[in-house]
C-alpha cells in the first residue's frame, strides 16, 4: 500500500475525468459571458469574521479554521457568496450598475462525507447587483436555467418561493425574530411537526398554522397563486410578485418554473424571492442550485443593495449530467500519428508541429510499439483519427488516415492533410 493516502473527503482526477469537467466549466462560464457577467475570483482563505457574520457562530463548526503566524483567524472559505461580496465592497461599489459577475472554485466544509458531497467542493456562482428586483430575479434565474440546457440537461425542476408570503404567516406567530429564522428553517426542512411547538415556549396559533402548512404544501404554475391568495383572505403583494415573475421567465422561454411555497433557503439574509433547482436524476440529493434575492453589503460594511445571485454545486452538476446519460466529451485529443518505420519519424514530428500550429489537438507514438499496441493505445486515450506514416507513404509523400469511430481509412497527401482534417 502506498505510504501517503488523499485525505478524507477529497477527490484524485485524472485526465478523462478533468477533460469532462473542463469541458462543462467551459460550458457554463460560456453561457454567464453570452449573459453579459464577467469571472471574478477571490483568496481560497479569508477572515473567519467574514463567514460569521454572514452564517452565525455555528458556522465555525464546519470550518476549516486556524490561526495563521500573525495569529490572525482565519478560515478555508466554506462558499463563495461572502469573499465575492466582501470583494465588492471594497473595490466595486462605484462601479456602473447593475454589476453583473460570476464565480468558480473550490470550497471546504468539515463534514462527514457522503455521495455527492465531499469536504472539498466546487462551486460556480453567479451574482446581479444593483438592479431592480424583479429584473434581477428573472434575468438571474433565466442564466441559471439557460446554463443547465446549454449542458444538455433539461429534465430539472424549478421551484420559486417568496420570503414576504411566508412572512405575513410567521409574523402572525408574534415570536422572537431568532424564532422567526428558526420557523423558516423548519419550513424549508418540511419539519411540519415542529410548527406545532415553536421554540421559546411560543404557542402556535392552530388556525394560522394550519394555514401555513396549507401554503407550504401549495406547488405549480399561476392557479397555485390563486390558492395561496384564498389562503391569505385577498393575497399579498408578494404573490403578485410572483406571477409577474413567472410571466417574465416565460417571455425567456423557460415555462417549467412553478411556485413553491415550500422553499424558504433556512439563511436569514435572504430578503424576497428564493429558488431552488433540483434534478431528479439524483434521488434524494437532487437539489443542485440555490439561490435568491438578498442582502449583504450593508453587513459588511457597505451600502445597502438590491443583490439576487445562486450557487451551483459543481459536483451535482457532473453527476446529473453522468446519470442523465448526457455525452461529455472525456479527451481532447484529435490525432494520434504512428510512425512505423525509423524514416518516418522526422515526418511525423513536422506533422505534429503543423496540427499543433493549426490549433489541432495532435499526439504521436513516442513508445516505437507495434501497429496493433499503437492503435489500441490511441483508442484508449480517445483519439479520433490516426495519421499513419510508413514506407510507402514516405514514397508517396502522403499519409494513411484511420477514423477511429467508423474504422474506415483514406490516403491523403501531406500537402493537403490539414484541408482534409
Amino acid at each position: 500500500m502506498p505510504e501517503f493516502q488523499r485525505p478524507r473527503g477529497t477527490r484524485d482526477f485524472g485526465p478523462a475525468e478533468m477533460a469532462k469537467r473542463r469541458y462543462v466549466e467551459a460550458k457554463m462560464r460560456e453561457t454567464a459571458r453570452l449573459f453579459g457577467f464577467g469571472e471574478v475570483m477571490t483568496p481560497t482563505f479569508e477572515s473567519t469574521e467574514l463567514f460569521v457574520a454572514r452564517s452565525g457562530e455555528g458556522i465555525i463548526e464546519e470550518l476549516y479554521a486556524f490561526e495563521d503566524k500573525g495569529n490572525r483567524k482565519i478560515s478555508l472559505r466554506p462558499e463563495l457568496t461572502a469573499s465575492v461580496m466582501r470583494f465588492y465592497v471594497n473595490e466595486m461599489q462605484n462601479l456602473p450598475k447593475p454589476v453583473k459577475i460570476f464565480y468558480f472554485g473550490n470550497c471546504f466544509r468539515y463534514e462527514r462525507p457522503q455521495a455527492g458531497r465531499y469536504r472539498e467542493f466546487f462551486q460556480l456562482g453567479a451574482e446581479l447587483i444593483g438592479a431592480p428586483s424583479i429584473e434581477s430575479d428573472a434575468e438571474v434565474i433565466a442564466l441559471a436555467l439557460a446554463t443547465l440546457k446549454n449542458l444538455g440537461l433539461e429534465d430539472v425542476v424549478v421551484r420559486i418561493g417568496h420570503l414576504g408570503v411566508l412572512n405575513k404567516f410567521i409574523d402572525e406567530f408574534g415570536v422572537k425574530k431568532d424564532t422567526q429564522i428558526e420557523i423558516r428553517r423548519m419550513i424549508d426542512k418540511q419539519d411540519f411537526e415542529s410548527l406545532n411547538t415553536l421554540p421559546d415556549g411560543a404557542t402556535a396559533n392552530k388556525d394560522v398554522n394550519d394555514r401555513l402548512i396549507k401554503l407550504i404544501r401549495l406547488k405549480g404554475g399561476a392557479e397555485t397563486i390563486q390558492k395561496a391568495r384564498e389562503l391569505m383572505d385577498g393575497g399579498d403583494p408578494s404573490l403578485d410578485y410572483l406571477a409577474d415573475l413567472l410571466d417574465r421567465l416565460n417571455a425567456y422561454g423557460f415555462d417549467n418554473c412553478q411556485v413553491d411555497f415550500g422553499v424558504a433557503r433556512g439563511l436569514d439574509y435572504y430578503t424576497g424571492m428564493v429558488f431552488e433547482i433540483d434534478a431528479p436524476s439524483l434521488g434524494a440529493e437532487k437539489q443542485i442550485c440555490g439561490g435568491g434575492a438578498y442582502t449583504l453589503a450593508d453587513l459588511f460594511g457597505g451600502q445597502e443593495v438590491n443583490s439576487t445571485g445562486y450557487a451551483f454545486g459543481f459536483d451535482r452538476i457532473m453527476l446529473a449530467l453522468e446519470k442523465s446519460g448526457v455525452d461529455v466529451p472525456s479527451q481532447n485529443l484529435e490525432i494520434y500519428i504512428l510512425p512505423i518505420c525509423d524514416e518516418a519519424k522526422i515526418a511525423a514530428i513536422k506533422i505534429l508541429s503543423e496540427l499543433r500550429n493549426a490549433g489541432i489537438s495532435a499526439d504521436m507514438d513516442l513508445m516505437s510499439r507495434n501497429m496493433s499496441k499503437a492503435m489500441k493505445y490511441a483508442n484508449s486515450v480517445g483519439a479520433g483519427k490516426v495519421i499513419i506514416i510508413g514506407e510507402k507513404e514516405l514514397a508517396e509523400k502522403s499519409v494513411t488516415v484511420r477514423d477511429m469511430k467508423t474504422g474506415e481509412q483514406a490516403r491523403v497527401l501531406i500537402s493537403e492533410l490539414n484541408d482534409y482534417l
